[in-house]
């Protein structure tokens, strides 16, 4: 057995449900075999490894000894590259020669954490909005652009016990603060900075948007505008889903993405309330071209880019999913780990990107499932 320690500690980024437990995650990895991975021959692979080329445009930059994750489980750079460069002989589209190659150059490891492969897999999607370049009556809404005086450390630079931690703030008096919470925020904290920009008419569809990190603006005057996250401002993620089930608002069972919004239209009177109580607050950067990107800095594909916990999986790793859609139909698909999220904890946690539009949305805002899933290393790693 090869096994990693690691010690540490939407939809359901929306009611963040699970089984809370004391002892700090550790993440673990069990060899296994591909006859193991049940749909495993049925999937199309071809798409994968379209996801997995991005991510080794993105390996290319950088250097041969940098080590992927968290002690280094997924070895160095240089170790991934010879599996990157082959991508070039497989013919595109061909899902039998993409299937043989991820089986050629990788060995298959079950994860789990602390003995347990069962974890939480929910979904995100690209967020569709209406908006407008000025502010008015029905567009008073702003989505803020990075401030210029927003820090944010990456605390694993520092310590090695660390790693993947990130906070943010703002230095008064040569020490780094809490930067402004929502709250503060939404009653005009930053109003003087003219940080905003884009406007939009409906502050639940901005709060959302601070939630999934991406999304197309339908602009008045037909033209569209796309936008990404750029930063946060350092206030711990506070699942508002979480809330209402803890307040018996909504029932365990019937929490999703919906029930939220629909909680949020009957409430108006409460609404502003319980979304501050989330202090997390995002800032956005407008995207020209391909989009939307993840946190490794590539296009997510729909269906393909999951979001990890980094604080224990590295961005660019493929990863089999065994899953359920909701309806309990099997989810069973090579996925390429490429974002995280705020709400994404746990050695065997995911968020699956959907894509744009009311479907995407519809699956993303119902996706609770339980499932475990299987890290893909090289078999160039010295351990082979």
């Amino acid at each position: 057995m090869v096994r990693a320690n690691l010690a540490g500690g939407l939809l359901l980024a929306l009611a963040a449900c699970g089984p809370e437990v004391d002892a700090p995650a550790a993440i673990g990895l069990t060899p296994t075999s591909y006859d193991a991975l049940a749909g495993w021959r049925d999937d199309r692979h071809a798409e994968a490894l379209a996801a997995f080329a991005r991510s080794c445009e993105r390996l290319d930059h950088l250097n041969d000894d940098r080590t992927l994750g968290a002690d280094g489980i997924a070895g160095t750079v240089a170790e991934w590259r010879p599996p990157c460069d082959a991508i070039a002989t497989v013919p595109a589209g061909d899902d039998g020669a993409a299937r043989g190659y991820f089986e050629f150059w990788f060995a298959p490891f079950e994860v789990s954490d602390r003995g347990r492969a069962d974890g939480l897999f929910t979904g995100y999607y690209e967020a569709s909005l209406d908006g407008a370049r000025a502010p008015s009556a029905r567009f008073a809404t702003p989505l803020l652009a990075r401030p210029a005086d927003l820090v944010t450390v990456d605390l694993g630079a520092f310590r090695d016990e660390f790693k993947g931690e990130r906070i943010a703030g703002r230095v008064i008096d040569g020490r780094l603060m809490p930067f402004h919470d929502r709250a503060a925020i939404d009653a005009g904290a930053l109003d003087g900075d003219n940080l905003a920009v884009v406007w939009v008419d409906d502050p639940v569809d901005a709060f959302f948007l601070h939630i999934q990190g991406s999304g197309r603006i339908a602009l008045a005057d037909g033209s569209e505008l796309r936008v990404g996250y750029a930063a946060q401002n350092g206030h711990a993620y506070t699942a508002v889903g979480r809330i209402l089930i803890d307040d018996g608002e909504v029932t365990r069972e019937a929490m999703s993405m919906q029930a939220i919004r629909t909680w949020l239209a009957a409430n108006p009177d409460r609404a502003r309330d319980l979304m501050n109580r989330n202090r997390s607050y995002v800032f956005f950067a407008v995207l020209d071209g391909d989009g939307p990107l993840g946190s490794e800095g590539v296009a997510l594909t729909p269906g393909r880019s999951l979001a990890v916990d980094r604080r224990f999986l590295p961005m660019s790793v493929p990863l089999w999913l065994d899953s359920t859609l909701p309806g309990e139909q099997p989810l069973r698909r090579l996925m390429i780990a490429q974002d995280t999220g705020g709400a994404i904890r746990g050695p065997v946690r995911g968020d699956v990107f959907w894509g744009y539009g009311e479907d995407a949305a519809d699956i993303a805002g119902r996706m609770k499932s339980r499932g475990r899933y299987y890290l893909l290393l090289p078999r160039t790693a010295p351990a082979f």
